[in-house]
């Protein structure tokens, strides 16, 4: 198979050791299963054993312990002394199997080890080896054997008894059973570590197979991540399981088909940005030749016909109207190809606002808060590209007063435009700053293109500054009014794309030329 063009690099050490939830939920649950399935086999293997040892030992113990009584008490008299019990005591004790008797009769008690008394007998058992046993196999009312599994002092011990003769003494043993408990005890320990040692490789196991399965998802997820960042290049190796190698089919298909459809768009999109470039630059030509044609009707337009006049004037104005749609065309042309340059300069904000509003005549219209002194690096005209559609869209669509304030906060210049209109609807807000956008449905013809307020917003950008539209209540809780608000940084760093040039600008204190790049009456969401 091919090769794709951009490999995938596979995440770093620390992002392969990092446990994701995903991980930790599939080594949990393979830990609780062999847990689970450890413990019921232990448990199981645990009290089969212990059953099993106990009623070996019991059964063996009790058996031994009934032969004996069979072999030794029968030599007794009928009324045996004291001396003669102990006697038949120690010699039943000493069979080898350790364990303790004790032989009991109304006039005396006979212990093979004075540490095992009659009163260490429990009340249950006694009465069960002096009842006659009336349920049992053999012939009714005969005593048989009975035993019982008791702690005594720590130590586990097994205790039978059984009337000897109806007549006879009542016989007991104590066997101890602290060899079992401490076997069961080891039993128990070598159970618990192999459940440890299941629990430790069911979660090594839970790992293994949790990387087998998050491994093609981390490589998946670092190439949606790629892809996301421009690189539409990048494609998976398809291996592994049938449905990781289908996942990774699937990705490489669909990174192909946007990696050709975005190519597509970029290529209609560079096309279309030809095609403007390329019209507004033939546009240019017959437009001047048209503009020195209106200028001359224009001064003319007092003396003509009265019934022509009025044509002419709007040949003049519309002529106009268009030599500006199209440089503002040729301007979001520039923007849009990254060739605006942006030619700095110190300069005192003060003078080039009122250079700005000075040149459009506007003085007596606006009321300007602008300190002298505060001094930014910028681009003159494109500065009062931005000053001029802001404040000729508050004269034209705002109201009385239109206030501007210049401040510098921290390392940003701040220049404010306010107006006292009746404000932005909420719906027209995010949509101010679109190109070619106008609020009023009603106004398609009117002057301006709904490009102004876009190319202010453009270069802006380009310095690394913003502008922000928002109302008057919404910002100072003023009564209402569109404010228009340029944050730009002293110092830009102009972005990439958009080279500085070394000199040609406007010198400090000298006015930009008016009219270049936007002239005023931008409405409300809409530019010139």
């Amino acid at each position: 198979m091919s090769w794709p063009a951009s490999r995938l690099r596979l995440p770093s050490l620390a992002r392969r050791l990092r446990l994701t939830s995903l991980r930790i939920r599939l080594i949990a649950v393979f830990a609780l299963v062999a847990l689970a399935a450890a413990v019921s086999a232990s448990g199981i293997a645990y009290w089969l054993n212990r059953d099993a040892v106990l009623k070996r030992t019991q059964d063996s113990a009790l058996a031994d312990f009934r032969s004996q009584l069979s072999r030794d008490i029968t030599d007794l008299p009928l009324q045996p002394s004291c001396d003669q019990l102990r006697q038949v005591a120690a010699l039943i004790a000493h069979s080898g199997l350790n364990y303790a008797v004790v032989l009991v009769q109304p006039d005396c008690v006979a212990t093979s080890n004075p540490a095992f008394p009659a009163s260490l007998v429990p009340t249950a058992l006694q009465h069960s080896v002096t009842t006659p046993c009336v349920h049992c196999t053999a012939a009714p009312h005969q005593y048989h054997l009975f035993w019982q599994r008791q702690t005594l002092n720590g130590t586990p011990f097994l205790i039978g008894g059984t009337q000897v003769l109806p007549t006879g003494p009542t016989a007991y043993m104590f066997k101890s059973l602290e060899d079992e408990r401490k076997d069961m005890d080891s039993l128990a320990w070598s159970l618990g570590i192999a459940t440890l040692l299941a629990l430790v490789g069911s979660a090594l196991l839970a790992q293994a197979a949790a990387s087998t399965v998050l491994r093609p998802v981390a490589r998946l997820g670092e190439a949606a991540r790629q892809l996301g960042a421009g690189r539409l290049d990048t494609r998976l190796e398809v291996r592994g399981a049938a449905e990781l190698a289908d996942l990774s089919q699937t990705f490489n298909q669909t990174a192909e088909s946007l990696q050709a459809q975005v190519e597509e768009l970029s290529t209609r999109e560079h096309a279309s940005r030809r095609f403007v470039a390329d019209m507004s630059h033939e546009l240019r030509t017959p437009l001047t030749a048209m503009t020195a044609v209106t200028d001359i009707l224009e001064d003319e337009a007092d003396t003509l016909d009265p019934m022509i006049a009025p044509a002419v004037r709007l040949v003049v104005s519309e002529t106009r109207r268009l030599t500006e749609l199209v440089e503002n065309l040729m301007e979001v042309t520039r923007f849009d190809a990254g060739t605006a340059k942006v030619v700095l300069d110190e300069i005192d904000i003060s003078d080039l606002l009122t250079s700005c509003i000075d040149t459009r005549a506007w003085l007596d219209a606006v009321d300007v808060d602008a300190p002298r002194g505060i001094v930014a690096r910028v681009d003159p005209r494109r500065v009062d590209v931005i000053l001029a559609n802001l404040i000729g869209n508050a004269l034209k669509h705002g109201g009385s007063p239109v206030r501007v304030q210049v401040r510098a906060e921290g390392p940003d210049l701040v220049v404010r435009v306010a107006d006292g209109g009746p404000g932005i609807p909420e719906d027209v807000l995010p949509h101010v700053f679109d190109r070619f956008f106008k609020a009023d449905a009603a106004r398609r013809r009117s002057e301006g293109s709904g490009l102004g307020l876009s190319i202010a917003a453009e270069n802006a950008r380009i310095h690394g500054g913003t502008i922000t539209a928002a109302n008057g209540d919404s910002v100072d809780g003023g009564p209402g009014g569109a404010v228009f608000t340029l944050r730009l940084p002293m110092t830009p760093a102009v972005e990439a794309g958009h080279p500085l040039a070394a000199d040609g600008g406007p010198k400090s204190g000298t006015a930009p030329q008016p009219g270049t790049g936007a002239e005023p009456g931008a409405g409300k969401g809409e530019s010139t």
